[in-house]
């Protein structure tokens, strides 16, 4: 089943993919203005990519801006909405150094890649660039602690969590490249990326990718919360082990396994943390952020996805009410 909807994926966008290759579209930008907070002279750059059906720039996406900006980076907010409320565009600027409407078209990575000569123009030599996107609700706990604790791996590529899923890569809701060499690198992975209408395709070439290239580079590459240790948490959880054996068929019997088994099972048959693990992460190791997806539509079908509520506490940086505002933002009528 997996390998049909691939497959048409794939092959559904080639024609459009093909016309693009053989007429070249410049920057899909439809709107740029500067912020009222410009940080000519930063050298820590934010790209913050945002989408809403209705345009909409929620209270909630503000508040992750706003954390941003006191973590001492200057933000450069690419939307993909058709239109933005007039408004919500002056509250955004100002929090921001740029804000830019963008057609939509290549996802997160179509809009990294496509700013990156603007990036280059505006901040000589930054130390550290930061890719992140609103696919994710929160945080629901502190951030300043996570972007710590990213800041003290030295230079390299770092992000929260780690799939092993199509090999092991850092998934791309927040990554954060420090160091000269590191940021340089990735600037350039980006400009070089092929932009594909394929989902998949920007998967493979993006988010994949990225990682194994950085690698190669020299470049440390790691998770804030890595994907074995995830593993081993949830094989010593019995709440968590019954979680996953009715998670997944191939995890059926993880609920029998001795702990060791139970972890390399979850190495045998990865899964992916920010779905299969997100009331470990939330619970027990107090990830930041819960993914929209997951909320919304449960593609999985997981068990127990609807008690997520639950596990935001009324003093999170984003409570609830605001994380279900952004939602209703989220659902076309």
């Amino acid at each position: 089943m997996r390998i049909f909807y691939v497959g048409r994926d794939v092959i559904g966008n080639m024609p459009r993919d093909l016309v693009r290759a053989v007429r070249p579209v410049p920057a899909h930008m439809v709107r740029m203005e500067d912020g009222v907070q410009p940080g000519a002279e930063s050298k820590r750059i934010a790209l913050y990519v945002h989408y809403s059906p209705t345009g909409q720039v929620s209270d909630m996406v503000r508040r992750q801006l706003s954390l941003l900006a006191g973590s001492g980076f200057s933000i450069v907010f690419i939307s993909m909405a058709a239109r933005i409320p007039e408004e919500d565009w002056q509250a955004v600027r100002g929090l921001c150094a740029l804000v830019v409407q963008r057609q939509n078209f290549g996802r997160d990575f179509g809009a990294w890649h496509d700013m990156m000569p603007e990036i280059a123009r505006r901040w000589a030599d930054p130390i550290e660039l930061m890719l992140v996107n609103d696919s994710v609700l929160g945080p629901i706990g502190a951030l300043e602690p996570v972007i710590a604790t990213m800041r003290t791996g030295g230079n390299g590529l770092f992000g929260l969590t780690e799939s092993l899923q199509g090999g092991p890569h850092l998934q791309s809701y927040m990554l954060l490249a420090r160091g000269r060499g590191a940021v340089a690198d990735m600037m350039r992975f980006l400009t070089a990326m092929h932009i594909s209408h394929s989902k998949w395709l920007l998967i493979q070439l993006g988010e994949i990718r990225l990682a194994r290239w950085m690698r190669r580079r020299g470049h440390r590459v790691a998770a804030v919360f890595g994907y074995d240790r995830l593993a081993q948490a949830a094989a010593a959880d019995p709440a968590q082990r019954q979680r996953l054996a009715k998670s997944y068929h191939r995890l059926k019997e993880f609920a029998t396994l001795s702990d060791d088994e139970a972890a390399a099972l979850l190495h045998d048959w990865p899964v992916n943390p920010t779905h299969h693990l997100w009331h470990l992460l939330a619970t027990r190791f107090g990830g930041p952020f819960l993914k929209t997806e997951l909320v919304m539509r449960n593609p999985g079908c997981l068990p127990g996805v609807a008690e997520w509520p639950a596990v935001v506490a009324a003093d999170a940086p984003c409570p609830l009410p605001m994380l279900q505002a952004h939602l209703d933002t989220m659902r076309v009528a």
